[in-house]
């Protein structure tokens, strides 16, 4: 046989080179084994694997509303996967899966033939479920010219030893917890839940079919974005299960009959339920893990440990929230546009414009390269191109220049909405603003802006404990304070100045000139002190402007200063944090609520401050709640409105619940085009009306649309007992008084001519 081969060259040459292939093969393999390409995972470490695992949100109610992740999986056990869904896949990935220990010797052979030594591209497939297992858990790394063969050969070790470790079901719930889905959703119980609002125990044939045929090509058979193609694939699995035994023809025809009905729920941070709430629990479930540690002592990381939140927030309540914003909001828009018309400051004014375009990245570039901020905006308004601009459901694409994009965005009103429980502070619903996609900035946890007349009920409160009494009657006159500041009231034509009113009346009707009043009667001081008693804990300025609300307060902090009015006088700090848990529900914090020791007034000074703001929403400048809306719950409330009608406001308290409403525009400079739209019983009391409508239909929340705040004491009764107004009959006996209207001007010169011959002429009256 030697012989023979010395004897042919073809023969012997072949036979060298066969020994050298299959010794390059066999040393290629060992380098490989031994970690020249890097290391391979040991028993040891799959024996402990461990996944990334996203971190779940979860509602009062117990609803997913959120997740935290890099990838998003979710781990399943295999007692709950339906035995349909692992016929489907074995059928489809795997029909040997139960033959092999996890290697197709035939199919390694050939990718190391075809691809490393033809370099032919197209030789993949064959590959076994635990191949793909091994490749889902490590994935691939880029070796260049031999890319394929090594991820291959250390796919094909590390699958040799998961058989060797586990077996087939353990294998098979491996793989579905760690196979990728469309929608960067890892794992078929995310899958299930993103796709079908269910978990995978409760996957009907239909649903399991389009799951499994998506792992083919994910974007492709993703069944959101392309049904049709979806569809096919789906009725591909059911035939791979007909032909290897796993449903019989007609069952398989029955299935190919049926409808795909996705319940797709949003879980990415932009959109979905409560975006604006989701970011702000982040940045804080982040910091409060920053100071926990695991019993190795390692932190704990949000993207992933598999952590569990549990919060205050009520999913049905945000849903209604954020129902009743969009709503009203899309409304409010148009009706702001419409009262602007082509004159409209986002058109017009230059510098509003070239402020925003400096916050953008394109100004910044181009500013960096030298460019004047004419050429800038120039710039900016070439190359019109199709985008996508946000317009309350109705997105549409546009051709559109950067210019025009800032534009765009620059006209739209924003709003804020907090509902709280009073008695504990805990947060129940939560709208940061009107998209999160298209705006960032949170209403509720980052701005602060003028409150209006919603600062009064905290001056009177600061009134009534320094000795006011609420029977105390205050003229309606207009008064001329420090630096020439002379407050007016609302709509005042016609208002005979004579007229005085008590803290009722003035209160419930938004008195301007009354308030300050009550202010300076009060003292400033004593006024700033009940606030930060109440929970205001911004600065705020020693002027008399402040009884109007010109201080610039956060709506947490004013839904924190009102909930006292409901909770005996204690403010409750709000609250959305209840437990963190790890995966397996061992519990790592825990938060309670924070309300306060003392109160912050007398029980007496609570019980008047609720009967005057029962007063707004009866009698006062909240009267639609109940003309328009239809509203029959014991409601208390406080509209409020800024100087040139930037802000709108209003707070509603009923006695188990209380929800702060702001409407504006992100930029101050923007206001209302006049007072009709722009007071907060048009801009804002809307959206907390819609709101309690749909609590007051939904018998789950029977408890607080029916809760009552209780009948006043005999001594608050006998206190508030007294006519909402008195005329100061002085001057009517000097002077006389006019009956008309029109003769009132004249009564108004007497009496001011014969005040400045007593006193002397104010010089401002000039």
């Amino acid at each position: 046989m030697f012989q023979r081969i010395n004897q042919s060259p073809k023969l012997k040459w072949s036979l060298v080179l066969l020994g050298t292939i299959i010794t390059v093969f066999i040393l290629f393999y060992f380098s490989i084994y031994f970690g020249v390409f890097g290391k391979i995972p040991s028993t040891q470490d799959l024996k402990d694997l461990k996944q990334n695992q996203a971190t779940q949100v979860l509602s009062s109610d117990g609803d997913l509303i959120g997740k935290y992740y890099i990838f998003d999986r979710q781990p399943v056990t295999s007692n709950n996967i339906p035995k349909h869904l692992i016929n489907a896949l074995v059928a489809t990935e795997d029909v040997r899966f139960y033959e092999h220990n996890g290697i197709d010797s035939r199919s390694l052979l050939r990718v190391f033939f075809k691809s490393l030594l033809l370099q032919d591209s197209s030789s993949g497939g064959g590959s076994t479920l635990t191949l793909q297992l091994a490749k889902n858990l490590y994935g691939r790394k880029d070796f260049g010219y031999f890319g394929i063969a090594i991820n291959k050969f250390q796919e094909s070790i590390i699958a040799k030893r998961l058989e060797e470790i586990y077996d087939k079901e353990e294998i098979l719930t491996l793989y579905l917890n760690t196979v990728p889905f469309s929608d960067n959703t890892f794992g078929i119980e995310s899958a299930a839940m993103k796709f079908f609002n269910k978990n995978t125990a409760n996957l009907t044939l239909t649903e399991s079919a389009v799951l499994i045929g998506m792992l083919k090509a994910n974007h492709s058979y993703n069944p959101r974005i392309f049904p049709e193609k979806s569809r096919f694939r789906r009725d591909v699995v059911f035939q791979q299960m007909e032909k290897y035994g796993y449903l019989t023809k007609d069952e398989m025809q029955r299935a190919k009959q049926s409808e795909t009905i996705l319940d797709y729920q949003y879980y990415s941070h932009d959109q979905g339920l409560a975006p604006y709430f989701r970011e702000q629990l982040r940045k804080d479930i982040i910091a409060i893990l920053d100071t926990l540690k695991n019993k190795d002592g390692e932190g704990f990381n949000i993207y992933r440990d598999g952590l569990i939140i549990h919060t205050t927030l009520n999913s049905k309540m945000q849903e209604y929230a954020e129902e009743s914003v969009q709503s009203h909001m899309s409304k409010l828009q148009q009706v702001h546009e419409q009262s602007y018309g082509t004159r409209a400051p986002w058109f017009t004014n230059k510098a509003l414009i070239l402020d925003a375009v400096k916050h953008t990245n394109d100004y910044k570039k181009l500013n960096k390269q030298g460019l004047s901020d004419k050429e800038i905006l120039a710039k900016l308004d070439e190359n019109p191109r199709e985008r996508e601009l946000f317009d309350y459901g109705m997105e549409k694409m546009v051709k559109a220049s950067t210019l025009d994009s800032i534009k765009h965005y620059l006209k739209f009103l924003n709003a804020g909405f907090l509902a709280v429980e009073p008695s504990t502070g805990a947060v129940k619903a939560w709208v940061g603003g009107v998209d999160f996609g298209s705006f960032k900035y949170d209403h509720v946890s980052q701005s602060k802006r003028q409150v209006g007349s919603t600062f009064k009920p905290i001056v009177y409160t600061a009134a009534l404990e320094n000795g006011i009494a609420p029977c105390s009657y205050f003229s309606v006159r207009e008064v001329t304070y420090q630096d020439g500041w002379t407050p007016s009231n609302s709509g005042s034509n016609g208002e005979d100045p004579d007229m005085n009113y008590n803290m009722k009346y003035a209160l419930s009707n938004s008195v301007n000139t009354i308030a300050v009043k009550v202010l300076m009667e009060t003292g400033v001081g004593n006024v700033i002190s009940q606030a930060e008693k109440m929970g205001i804990e911004s600065k705020l300025p020693r002027v008399p402007s402040i009884a109007l609300g010109t201080a610039e307060i956060s709506l947490k902090e004013l839904a924190k200063a009102y909930t006292g009015f409901a909770n005996k006088g204690r403010s409750s700090e709000p609250y959305y944090i209840t437990r963190i848990e790890d995966g397996k529900g061992n519990l790592l914090a825990e938060f309670k609520p924070q309300t306060q020791n003392k109160t912050a007034y007398s029980e007496t000074t609570r019980e008047i401050m609720i009967e005057i703001m029962k007063a707004t929403v009866n009698e006062g400048t909240a009267t639609r709640l109940r003309s328009t809306y239809g509203l029959n719950n014991d409601i208390a409330g406080k509209t409020g409105t800024t100087q040139s009608n930037k802000d709108g406001w209003f707070v509603g308290l009923t006695p188990k619940l209380l929800a702060v409403t702001w409407v504006g525009a992100d930029d101050h400079r923007i206001g209302f085009r006049n007072t009709g739209i722009g007071q907060g019983a048009n801009s804002a009391l809307p959206i907390f009306a819609l709101f309690l409508q749909k609590i007051n239909a939904d018998p789950d929340f029977t408890d607080i649309s029916n809760a009552k705040f209780g009948n006043p004491s005999e001594e608050v009764v006998s206190l508030m007992d007294c006519e909402p107004s008195k005329e100061d009959g002085f001057f009517d006996k000097l002077f006389g008084k006019s009956k008309k209207n029109k003769d009132r001007k004249k009564d108004e010169k007497k009496k001011k001519g014969f005040l400045n011959k007593l006193f002397g002429k104010n010089k401002k009256d000039q």
